[in-house]
């Protein structure tokens, strides 16, 4: 039984990250002046900016909304990301074994 689910368990992963990849977040900082989008890979898929929101001349601001921004589109891509391993893993155990799942999250 065990064997079974550990041999599937390299394709499970691989369907996962196919999943996630799908699964998109956005994020952003400064009331919208840098906007970043993730997938549930943890994979930045796109940033923008918008230049009437920032000063330019000021890099330090920039970089600092950059940051944020990034940090929380991955925060939020890293929440859907465990979120997707417990429905996996719920749904790999046996019927019967009850909140097991629950062990690995």
């Amino acid at each position: 039984m065990f064997g079974d689910l550990m041999g599937n368990m390299e394709q499970k992963q691989q369907e996962m990250r196919e999943a996630l990849s799908k699964i998109m977040v956005a994020a952003e900082a400064g009331d919208g002046a840098v906007k970043v989008t993730a997938n549930a890979n943890r994979q930045i898929i796109n940033i923008v900016f918008n230049r009437e929101l920032l000063d330019w001349d000021d890099t330090e601001q920039v970089e600092d909304l950059a940051t944020v921004a990034v940090n929380r589109a991955l925060e939020m891509a890293a929440a859907k990301e465990t979120a997707a391993a417990q429905e996996m893993m719920q749904a790999m155990l046996p019927p019967g074994m009850g909140d097991m799942g629950n062990l690995f999250g």
